[in-house]
């Protein structure tokens, strides 16, 4: 499978950006807020759903890691979390916009364990990109169970 480098420009655009990187492991030192750049990323392990559309070959089940990016942000909270704790893991679960006053709005970055990242754009500008290490894994990230996702041994990567 190639690497991924997928624009959103609308909410569209964001599920399809929220959707491939679904499961990624975030540690907390990987995060950064830019004001003067107003950009927000952050660096992840995103599980390669793509590669992985046979659920029971586990050949194809991979990790790669990858670059998440805003851009427009005028302001960011978060809840559930440690940010000064670097070696935190996060699990992303899901992102979503929240419209305010046209284009503006605010997307979410809803982690497990009731961890979230809010972010206060002006328009919806990000980006997901693929770069450096792929690496096979023997855990699927597995959304049958009742409980929060847990960290599978590849967040040491």
């Amino acid at each position: 499978m190639a690497d991924i480098k997928i624009q959103a420009l609308d909410s569209n655009d964001l599920a399809i950006l929220a959707a491939l990187s679904q499961d990624a492991i975030v540690r907390v030192g990987d995060i950064a807020l830019l004001p003067k750049e107003r950009r927000f990323a952050l660096v992840a392990n995103r599980f390669d759903w793509l590669a992985a559309s046979k659920p029971k070959d586990k050949k194809n089940w991979m990790r790669r890691v990858c670059g998440l990016r805003f851009e427009a942000v005028t302001r960011a909270q978060l809840t559930g979390f440690d940010p000064t704790v670097a070696d935190a893991v996060l699990v992303l679960l899901s992102i979503e916009f929240t419209p305010s006053e046209a284009p503006a709005g605010w997307i979410t970055l809803h982690f497990a364990a009731g961890a979230a990242i809010r972010l206060e754009v002006e328009y919806i500008e990000a980006e997901l990109k693929d770069f450096g290490a792929v690496w096979s894994t023997k855990y699927r990230p597995d959304h049958t169970q009742s409980e929060a996702v847990k960290t599978s041994p590849d967040s040491a990567k």
